[in-house]
């Protein structure tokens, strides 16, 4: 089983919704929404099989939903999710390394991403929890310079994302201060790639009709060709 978070939800938005949103993509084991108190609402679906999820992922990720443009990825710590799903992995080791302390519980490497980009651009980033139960982002870059921007601009920050109910201040300090001495200041290479394809077998094959869910506000009723569960 698979868990996918989506983001940027309208607060009315119903459970039905998201289950017209998804269904076709595999059988669902829960739906979960959260509604914080103010906007945007977000929430949980889960998969039986991973490949579903994935395919979720990709499909509805940036998705037009009602005027609402949703954020959809795997969450974090996802059973059956691989390495982030192809979405974030890692590239090779760099010695231009940093640890970001104060991050707000349930943010994600994408938030973490979005926030460093506002002084540099990251290879990688990682939300871990620690030994105390707190998140811990863990960010890589390309060279010296970019990371040494990054601490300079983005240390004592404010963290701020729609999601959450208030931001929150963090800090950010080289992981291991002076270990890429002896090295050129800066790592060539090819970007890392984000994303990948995936073979299922048989393929599934959605028509341009069945793969448009119903606008919001329409009627909800419908017959389906096939049987499912959703656990509520």
């Amino acid at each position: 089983m698979t868990k996918i978070y989506v983001g940027n939800l309208p607060l009315d938005v119903r459970e039905r919704e998201l289950d017209d949103l998804f269904y076709k993509f595999g059988k669902i084991r829960l739906i979960d929404i959260k509604t914080p108190s103010r906007p945007p609402a977000y929430g949980f679906v889960e998969f039986d099989d991973p490949r579903d999820a994935e395919e979720a992922v990709r499909r509805r990720d940036n998705y037009d939903f009602g005027g609402y443009r949703i954020r959809v990825e795997v969450a974090r710590g996802a059973s059956g999710a691989g390495t982030r799903d192809g979405f974030n992995r890692p590239p090779k080791a760099t010695p231009f390394r940093c640890l970001v302390k104060g991050l707000p519980r349930g943010a994600s490497w994408q938030d973490l991403k979005d926030h460093m980009r506002r002084a540099a651009k990251p290879l990688y980033t990682d939300v871990r929890t620690d030994r105390d139960g707190k998140s811990v982002g863990i960010v890589e870059f390309e060279s010296f310079e970019d990371m040494k921007a990054a601490i300079r601009k983005l240390d004592d920050s404010e963290f701020n994302n729609p999601r959450y109910d208030r931001g929150c201040f963090i800090r950010i300090v080289e992981e291991n201060p002076g270990s890429y001495r002896g090295r050129s200041p800066s790592v060539s290479r090819s970007p890392p790639r984000r994303g990948r394809s995936v073979s299922r077998s048989p393929p599934r094959s959605l028509t341009p009709d069945e793969d448009l869910p119903r606008r919001r506000g329409s009627s909800l009723s419908r017959s389906r060709s096939r049987s499912r569960s959703v656990s509520r």
